[in-house]
């Protein structure tokens, strides 16, 4: 027997060796139960929770992202998960209904929901902000001036003194908005003076690596302070002319029409190289001022797989110079083909082109087929307008993914619904590959197969098929949605 005691000891030794990072990150993650939640959440001045299920897609994308962030952020902000399916009580407490669910606590009490990025570093910022005081108290110009100095925007109030009740308003904002921006307040007004202000007053101070010739690098809020009025000024101005969009702030950025210069950017290690493309394109859009479309700038190595997939460039485009796209709050695309030029001008060009209508939008879309006469319609991108939106016609359209077993599940179900409405002249059964096509605005595809119904007189409004995937409810859906008796071929059995 002592060989064997002996043996075991080393190979545990050797496999957790195999995986420091790994184990170590994991256990930084606190996994709370309903035993034990109220008792240890209480000795956490700031924590993230995760409430999540273990069979959730989403959840199990999250929690390497999540352990990664909960190793960065050890020794400031506890992050701990739940198990809802063996936690219930504590899950339904705090009103769990998707999966996964992440609120962030103060000592145990519900603070907030998190409504920050899901990636490692958009957790770690953003949990970062959430340490220490609502708004930092400044007291003096060196105060002012370390707490500017940062790589993001800076909001500071400036008051009369502690009783004012514009500060007691701006303290309130603070809390609410301090998972997104930066807050910090003085009662020395001599802070505000050298800013060309001489009373009470918000300033707004943009990342110092991002000042430019083109705009103020301050802006001063003087307006009847609110919490709605604050949050329209920063919403107003945080970005500027030109900002720095992240995978951390893109979708606050993507709310309007954005054109975006991709290139090789990088503003930890070469602040001036980043900003010579950047001048240049600022150059031009300061001209385009109040036209309805907002500038921007991203490092093309963070969204290299957002351009093959939705804009269809290769890694290799256009070499150093940046790449441009236009992405509208409606899903439309463009993509600038000229080479961006030093001058700007083939910038401007893209943009005359742009406002006056003269741009070809671009789809992602597989080839039309040559040949379309099987029962269930193949459909593209190319194509959708002409076969689902055909004034004409009822369509039921498929969006399906070729490595999906439920849509190869059911492949022979679908395709006896279009042979048996085949000799309906007023109907289409169709799919689509919605991995290889853009899919059109209105139709919301967030897992496969999604199933949608266009029909006559309501192209606009389609209707997402919710039933059962069997033929007979897939006829009685269509007989209840389509706009004519339907003719049907060879089904006998009663609707």
């Amino acid at each position: 027997m002592a060989p064997t005691l002996g043996f075991f000891p080393v190979v545990t030794l050797v496999v957790l060796s195999g995986f420091p990072a790994a184990v170590s990150s994991r256990r930084d993650v606190l996994e709370l139960r309903d035993a034990d939640f109220d008792y240890l959440a209480t000795e956490h001045e700031t924590m993230l929770v995760k409430f999540y299920a273990p069979w959730c897609g989403h959840c199990k994308k999250l929690a390497p992202e999540f352990e990664k962030a909960a190793s960065r952020l050890k020794g400031s902000v506890q992050l701990a998960k739940v198990d809802c399916t063996t936690n219930s009580e504590t899950c339904s407490r705090f009103g769990v209904s998707g999966y996964p669910t992440l609120r962030i606590f103060r000592y145990g009490k519900d603070s907030a929901p998190y409504d920050g990025p899901r990636t490692a570093e958009g957790i770690y910022e953003t949990m970062r902000r959430q340490t220490g005081p609502d708004s930092m108290h400044l007291k003096t110009k060196d105060d002012l001036k370390a707490f500017v100095n940062n790589h993001d925007a800076s909001i500071v109030g400036v008051f009369s003194g502690t009783d004012s009740p514009r500060l007691a308003e701006f303290l309130k904002a603070a809390t609410l908005l301090r998972e997104q921006f930066r807050f910090a307040h003085s009662t020395n007004l001599q802070l505000a003076e050298e800013h060309g202000a001489n009373s009470e007053c918000v300033l707004l101070f943009r990342p110092p690596r991002l000042a430019n010739a083109f705009e103020d690098s301050i802006v001063i809020f003087r307006d009847y302070l609110t919490i709605g009025s604050l949050r329209r000024f920063i919403r107003d101005h945080i970005y500027g002319l030109c900002p720095h969009m992240t995978i951390e702030n893109r979708d606050r950025l993507r709310v309007r029409d954005l054109l975006t210069a991709y290139y090789d950017l990088d503003y930890h290690h070469n602040i001036p190289g980043s900003n010579y493309w950047r001048n240049r394109v600022m150059k031009v859009a300061s001209k385009y001022v109040g036209r309805g479309l907002t500038f921007s700038i991203a490092n093309k190595k963070d969204f290299l797989l957002e351009l093959e997939e939705d804009f269809g460039m290769g890694t290799s485009d256009g070499g150093e110079l940046p790449f441009i796209t236009i992405r509208t709050r409606l899903g439309h695309k463009y993509t600038m083909r000229e080479e961006f030029t030093r001058d700007g001008a083939s910038l401007q060009r893209f943009l005359e082109d742009y406002f006056a209508g003269r741009l070809k939008r671009y789809i992602k879309s597989e080839p039309i087929p040559e040949k379309n006469s099987g029962a269930v319609k193949v459909v593209v991108a190319e194509s959708f307008d002409q076969v689902v939106n055909d004034p004409d016609k009822n369509v039921l359209i498929q969006f399906f993914s070729p490595l999906c077993p439920h849509c190869k599940k059911l492949e022979p179900v679908y395709g006896e619904l279009a042979e048996t409405l085949r000799s309906d002249p007023k109907i289409v059964i169709a799919k689509m590959n919605a991995l290889a096509n853009d899919v059109p605005l209105g139709y919301d595809v967030q897992g496969f197969p999604t199933i949608y119904f266009a029909p006559v007189g309501r192209k606009d409004e389609p209707v997402r098929y919710q039933g059962t995937r069997e033929l007979k409810d897939f006829l009685r859906f269509l007989k209840r949605e389509a706009s004519h008796h339907l003719v049907l071929s060879g089904f006998k059995d009663e609707l």
